[in-house]
């Protein structure tokens, strides 16, 4: 995995979790303003609006510079469109990083198969 790919994806991994909170934390504004006087609806809103399309730029760079097959960059979004999916993305995105430098120090020292 060359550097480009490596920072797109940390990227997209970085956002991912921030992004699931802050859904989160939408529904539970919802909650709140439905049960008590308190709206923080639109402010919530923004933030997780702000977050959301800052995860979908990284996630379309991370496919381009990844070369996902579709199956693995609709995952990655439709992760994205669920409340906790941030976190199983961020999970996945760290196996995959951890999966490439593995291969890559195989290749570098030589074994058979990497």
């Amino acid at each position: 995995m060359d550097l480009k790919t490596a920072s797109a994806l940390r990227r997209l991994r970085l956002i991912s979790a921030p992004e699931a909170c802050s859904f989160l934390l939408l529904i539970l504004c919802s909650l709140l303003k439905r049960t008590t006087d308190f709206n923080a609806v639109p402010a919530m809103g923004m933030v997780h609006g702000i977050l959301f399309l800052i995860y979908v730029v990284f996630w379309v760079d991370a496919w381009n510079k990844a070369k996902w097959n579709a199956r693995t960059g609709i995952t990655y979004f439709a992760l994205s469109v669920l409340p906790t999916g941030g976190f199983f993305a961020d999970r996945m995105l760290r196996r995959e990083a951890e999966a490439s430098v593995m291969a890559a120090r195989a290749r570098k020292e030589g074994v058979v198969g990497a």
